[in-house]
């Protein structure tokens, strides 16, 4: 009986370590195969000869056992996932973690300590750079597409101010359709305006290279990257998160031009 509870003990904290690290993978931008491969691989490693794993980006689910054959000793954990981002440095550390765990270089209480310093390390940059940063993208962005001298500077500040604020109503958890939906406002107002103090500013020009940095290019890419590797399921979800995010950034930004379009009529 002793042995029973311990080898349960056992898988249990093996189950949590593994739940862990896929949980930080989904949370910040991983794709579902790398998440999935993950779990497999430090389950095994611990001898855990029944591993099945489903993973999507709103949850994951995972069984395993110590043989395919023994079922009384399975065990299944279910883990919601509420909030996302991108964080691409949080998936690679968790992948150098897992590779260093599956070869024995650490214990699974090292590995825990390990992926909390890995959860709660803060971002790389603050949302000020991010912001900044967005704005010089954005500003070099319209160069391309034939903007002129005060178009791009236009661009370039406007982007900063909704990179900056589209950043803060994501931190405090704002759903994504109504943070890039006041992100797409935001781009829009700011065009119109510009337009109206200096004539040369074309509005269309100033509101492309806004919401060029709110693209989910991430989800777009995961999403098909997913379907190609046979996750149709993961693949559905980042799909219609990007299609909901697009809409959203579309809504705001047709929303303040067909207000200033009736404007118009009354000035």
């Amino acid at each position: 009986m002793k042995e029973e509870n311990a080898l349960a003990t056992s898988q249990k904290e093996i189950l949590i370590l593994a739940i862990y690290a896929a949980e930080i993978m989904v949370r910040n931008g991983s794709e579902t195969y790398r998440v999935e491969d993950t779990i497999l691989r430090i389950c095994k490693s611990e001898g855990l000869d029944y591993v099945e794993a489903l993973v999507t980006p709103t949850g994951i689910l995972v069984s395993i056992d110590q043989s395919h054959s023994s079922q009384h000793h399975m065990l299944t954990f279910n883990k919601r996932i509420q909030h996302r981002q991108i964080n691409l440095e949080k998936v690679s550390e968790v992948n150098d973690f897992s590779r260093r765990f599956v070869v024995k270089e650490m214990s699974v209480e090292e590995g825990m300590k390990r992926l909390r310093e890995i959860d709660n390390k803060k971002p790389p940059y603050r949302i000020s750079v991010q912001a900044l940063f967005g704005g010089v993208a954005s500003g070099f962005f319209v160069l391309l597409i034939g903007a002129n001298f005060m178009e791009f500077l236009t661009a370039l500040l406007s982007t900063i101010l909704m990179t900056f604020v589209l950043g803060v109503l994501i931190k405090r958890e704002l759903s994504y359709f109504f943070a890039h939906l006041t992100g797409g406002m935001i781009a829009a107002s700011l065009a119109i305006l510009a337009s109206n103090l200096h004539p040369d500013i074309r509005v269309n020009i100033v509101i492309i290279g806004g919401i060029m940095v709110m693209v989910p290019g991430v989800a777009i890419t995961n999403g098909l990257r997913d379907t190609v590797a046979g996750d149709l399921m993961s693949g559905i979800i980042r799909g219609v998160e990007a299609l909901v995010i697009a809409v959203s950034i579309a809504f705001g930004v047709g929303f303040v031009l067909n207000v200033w379009n009736v404007a118009q009529r009354f000035l």
